[in-house]
């Protein structure tokens, strides 16, 4: 059916395409915080969406009440707007994922370490109890709110289309038929999507908090007898993958316009099923399963159904359990006898 409709109406199967990147780059900021936590302390922690979602607030209120995007044009008259701009909007992107970060150290400190010797079960529902208590603390009036909320972007969207070359659109113009369209914000999420990617695998292979976290990932006791505080390694991991949840937070509202405190449950059990198709534990095969997932997505909502979109995550779930049960780039685990 893809094929048919490729052959049939490429430009349509291209926007299709170019919408399944979006969401799987944003799927992939998320994975790599699930993959990370699982490769340390084998635990999935599903209040990792809760903290995405925190990601968007946190920069909603950066920008829609503080305005700190438009503190460097304020302190700084004489820079340019644009660099005014590319300032601000970092800004805000750092507050969150700096918050995201210390809130995700908080959460492992105080719910997850003292289970760290219980049976996987007890940290798994303990994982899901603060996960219901982000969303529903986070739906109170004076927190953030149980309502939609529009969001304002911190920067201007400037968007083209691609037909006889690549054209600007301009405010109030359509675009022509069977044109295909992408914006700054896709560009925005493909590039910080990679520099992640990239700045991960440097890290877990060229750093010594790298190897610290290697070493804890196979074998704790022999790290602890070598010198790694295990502990900071586990409340760093936390933190690195709570930030790129919180910027692909930030991304994600900025893209869509719209936030609200269930904004993480989707997302991050989608996110969670293209860790589990990569190979849980996997940087790039958190990447790639995030983009098979965005793809997989965009693909039913443009030739099946939109209400489909949600199901396909999950019978990709149970197709990988089923038949690969370690995932794409996952390898069975070796146990000592």
């Amino acid at each position: 059916m893809l094929i048919s409709n490729l052959i049939r109406q490429p430009t349509l199967f291209a926007q299709f395409f170019i919408s399944g990147l979006q969401l799987g780059f944003v799927y992939a900021l998320i994975a790599l915080g699930y993959t990370m936590v699982y490769g340390i302390v084998k635990l999935i922690n599903f209040a990792h969406g809760d903290v995405f979602m925190v990601g968007a607030f946190v920069s909603y209120f950066a920008v829609a009440r503080f305005r700190l995007h438009q503190w460097p044009l304020a302190a700084f008259p004489q820079i340019s707007p644009g660099l005014g701009v590319v300032i601000g909007s970092l800004t805000v992107i750092l507050l969150s994922m700096v918050i995201c970060s210390a809130l995700a150290i908080t959460i492992e400190r105080v719910a997850y370490k003292p289970l760290r010797d219980a049976p996987r079960i007890a940290a798994l529902i303990t994982a899901i109890g603060v996960s219901f208590f982000l969303e529903y603390f986070g739906a109170l009036n004076f927190v953030f709110s149980p309502r939609f909320i529009p969001y304002e972007r911190p920067f201007e969207v400037v968007a083209w289309y691609i037909k006889d070359g690549i054209h600007l659109i301009k405010p109030g113009e359509a675009p022509p038929d069977g044109a295909i369209t992408f914006s700054n914000i896709l560009l925005i999420i493909i590039v910080a999507s990679i520099l992640v990617q990239i700045f991960l695998q440097f890290l877990v292979r060229r750093t010594k908090i790298g190897i610290a976290m290697r070493a804890s990932s196979y074998d704790k006791p022999a790290a602890r007898l070598m010198g790694i505080n295990v502990d900071s390694v586990i409340s760093f991991t936390f933190a690195i993958g709570a930030a790129f949840a919180g910027l692909g937070g930030v991304l994600y509202a900025i893209a869509y316009s719209s936030i609200w405190t269930q904004l993480g449950i989707l997302p991050g059990l989608k996110a969670f099923v293209a860790a589990v198709l990569g190979g849980i534990g996997s940087i790039p095969g958190a990447f790639v399963g995030a983009l098979i997932m965005g793809q997989a997505e965009a693909m039913t909502m443009g030739y099946i159904s939109t209400p489909m979109r949600d199901a396909v995550a999950f019978t990709i779930l149970i197709i990988v359990l089923l038949i690969r049960p370690t995932g794409i780039f996952g390898e069975p685990e070796k146990e000592k006898v």
